[in-house]
């Protein structure tokens, strides 16, 4: 028997894995997805895009010049659009997976208090699970963040964008990380107080949804002079606070929920 299957960390840990598998599968292919259609802009439909322009350019003055046809699914705007919408509103998704299929549905099942029963306290037990949630979240996260900004920041002659719109802002720093952190971490909390899938579920996700909209939309109008990086960076600072001050009350809430119930600790 080897050391990793003796620790008594690694066991809850690869419980929550085998349990919340479907979940990992679903997230990898988003990642696959999202990486594909991303290199997919970068490497064909903006080489394209470029020699369209060229092309209206230097044929403009003649009077038999047809332009490119105009195709709404293959455009770059339009598509560097939509999968900024995707990736700025994903951490809804991980707010809700978090509240519900995370915490509140084995607290609601009781299950949650049968792990408990079999050496492994609350606190582990809620620790596995962020871990394991953590982890891949953070890794899938931080990926897509640095290829939509490589993409963003390397095609500004072809892309009608601004910095400070939402669907650029969230997705392109470290602001998207931090947003699915604290979607994580906010799920986790309503899931723990809540104790029942559909009330964590929607307060999890509306939640989630305020602090998007209002670091997406509202956090760069505060700034007297507006950069992006002072705007990410501080807004990275703030959100990551909140999801610790949520971690923390995770935890507090947990404890009181078990000494409450009489579960073993």
């Amino acid at each position: 028997m080897t050391a990793l299957a003796l620790s008594p960390t690694a066991r809850p840990q690869r419980a929550v894995r085998r349990l919340h598998r479907p979940a990992l599968i679903v997230w990898g292919v988003f990642l696959l997805l999202t990486v594909a259609a991303l290199l997919w802009v970068q490497l064909s439909r903006v080489p394209a895009e470029r020699a369209d322009l060229h092309y209206q350019l230097t044929c403009k003055p003649f009077p038999d010049c047809v332009p490119d046809t105009y195709f709404v699914l293959t455009n770059v705007n339009n598509i560097m659009n939509f999968l900024g919408e995707v990736l700025s509103y994903v951490s809804i998704a991980v707010a809700a997976w978090a509240g519900t299929a995370l915490v509140a549905r084995e607290l609601e099942s009781g299950t949650a208090r049968l792990a408990w029963t079999q050496s492994v306290t609350p606190a582990r037990w809620l620790t596995a699970k962020l871990t394991a949630a953590a982890v891949p979240l953070v890794a899938g996260t931080t990926v897509l963040a640095l290829l939509f900004a490589w993409v963003w920041t390397t095609d500004q002659d072809v892309l009608v964008t601004n910095w400070s719109w939402d669907r650029v802002l969230v997705p392109a720093g470290p602001l998207a990380v931090a947003l699915v952190l604290f979607a994580l971490a906010v799920g986790t909390l309503a899931g723990v107080a809540l104790g029942r899938t559909l009330p964590a579920l929607a307060v999890a996700a509306g939640v989630t949804y305020a602090a998007r909209y209002f670091f997406g939309r509202t956090w760069d109008n505060i700034w007297p002079d507006r950069h992006f990086w002072p705007v990410q960076l501080s807004a990275t600072a703030v959100l990551l606070a909140l999801t610790a001050l949520a971690l923390v009350a995770a935890y507090v809430q947990l404890g009181r929920r078990t000494d409450i119930k009489g579960a073993a600790v």
